[in-house]
This record gives structure tokens, sequence and C-alpha cells, in this order.
């Protein structure tokens, strides 16, 4: 079976998300890819006050990943396909004025919407990176904490950005990671589609398959458990491969 060129996956979804920052005005999802739709159900009123008008909307994430992780004062955290800025702009507030909060993302044009959300939310401590996750612009050791919300799966090299995670990572770093998984392989003719690929479904891991990713990479205290907007996908024990959304922590010792 012919298999999808990494190349051709990484401009399926960079055509993808940039097209969905160039329209976040007009409805999103419809009959669209299940994760690649509004997630604001995964955020409270009391996290969204403040933050421009409908960014929720477009978050394109499943879950909520700030919410799940200990994010302290002073601290230094990394997002991993940052998009419109959300989840940078939660975290920033956790970390207060004496951290800070680097959101990293492919797609210019997901850039461009990140930067004027910032200046929108007056928000100083959010900076915004334009790269891959496969080769994150960051110094070895620079974050405290490494979030990233239903990006992962959309990566053709997944142990590159599991290594890149621990190496931006200082030690006693922890990351939280919403993401799509599965429970046994996912079947062929999904992950062949371009579609599934940009749509968050074709590229998702077994959980068994993630956690041995992590730990191989250096990650200890893997817990992997259903969480976010389409955890109830997961509903009973079987290994039929039914995409999932599902929070993933790790800590670097």
């Amino acid at each position: 079976m012919q298999k999808v060129d990494p190349q051709e996956i990484l401009s399926a979804v960079r055509a993808f998300y940039g097209g969905k920052a160039r329209k976040m005005n007009e409805a999103c999802c419809g009959s669209e890819s299940r994760c690649s739709c509004s997630t604001a159900r995964n955020y409270s009123d009391e996290e969204l006050a403040g933050l421009p008008e409908n960014l929720a909307d477009v978050s394109l994430g499943c879950g909520n990943p700030v919410s799940e992780i200990d994010i302290r004062p002073g601290d230094t955290v990394l997002d991993l396909g940052s998009g419109g800025g959300l989840d940078c702009f939660l975290a920033a507030r956790k970390t207060g004025s004496t951290g800070r909060v680097i959101g990293v993302d492919m797609t210019p044009e997901m850039m461009d919407r990140a930067r004027a959300n910032a200046a929108k939310s007056s928000v100083s401590n959010v900076e915004f990176r334009l790269g891959r996750i496969e080769s994150i612009p960051a110094a070895d050791g620079e974050a405290d904490v490494v979030i990233s919300n239903c990006v992962i799966n959309l990566s053709p090299d997944k142990p590159a950005v599991f290594r890149e995670m621990f190496r931006v990572l200082r030690r006693g770093g922890r990351i939280a990671v919403s993401d799509i998984v599965t429970r046994g392989p996912m079947s062929p003719l999904v992950v062949q589609s371009l579609d599934s690929w940009s749509g968050c479904v074709a590229g998702a891991l077994d959980m068994a398959e993630y956690r041995r990713g992590l730990e191989a990479a250096g990650f200890s205290d893997v817990s992997i458990a259903p969480a976010g907007v389409y955890s109830h996908a997961s509903a009973g024990d079987s290994s039929d491969g039914m995409p999932f959304s599902a929070l993933i922590t790790a800590r670097r010792r």
C-alpha cells in the first residue's frame, strides 16, 4: 500500500490551516473532519473573558491543556501549534508578568492572526515564532512547560516532535498535550487521505505507541486519558481504532 509523502502532508496541513486563518469570520466545521471546528465548549466563560471575540471558535483544538497543567508565576511556556493564540493567552495569565509564553506555528496566516489578537488583548508577555514543531525555534532548556492542542497528530514525524519537546524543556519541566489518539490501529484507508491528515484524524497514534514515543524521547510519568471535546468517542474498551481526544501529560526528570 502506497504511503502519503511527508512533504505532501505538511503542504496539505499548511494550506488547510492557512485557509482557516483567512476565513475566521466564516462558519467552521460543517461537514469537515471532526476536530476542525469550534471548541469553545472546552473553555469556561471566565477563561474566555477579556479575549478577542470568537477566538475560541477558531482555536481548532480538541481540549484545554492549560487548565490541566501546573503553570506557575515566572514560568516560560511553549505552545506547539499555537494557531490564533488562545492557549498562549490563557497560559500568560498563569505565568504573570514575570513569566512568558512562546507560541510556535508553521502557518504564516496563523502567525499574523495570533499577533493581531495579541495586540487586541494588550498582552505583553507572549511572543509568536514561525517554525515547525519537528524543529522547534527555541533554545535547549528554554521552557518550563510545553503545551499543545490537537497539533502533534498532524506531524508526519512524531518521534522528532517528542525529541524536540524534551530538548526545549528544563529538567523538571512538564508537558500537557491535548491530542487525537486511538485504541488499536487506524484504518489504512483513513491514513492515506490527505484530508484526514489535515483534519487531525489520519495521523492519530495508538495510545500505547504515543506512550512509547514519549518514553523513548526521555519522558517519564506519562499519562494518557480521555479528555476534551471528542473524548466521548472512546467509550468502552474496544480496540477498533476509533479516534478520540485525550490529555497526555509527562515530565522531564
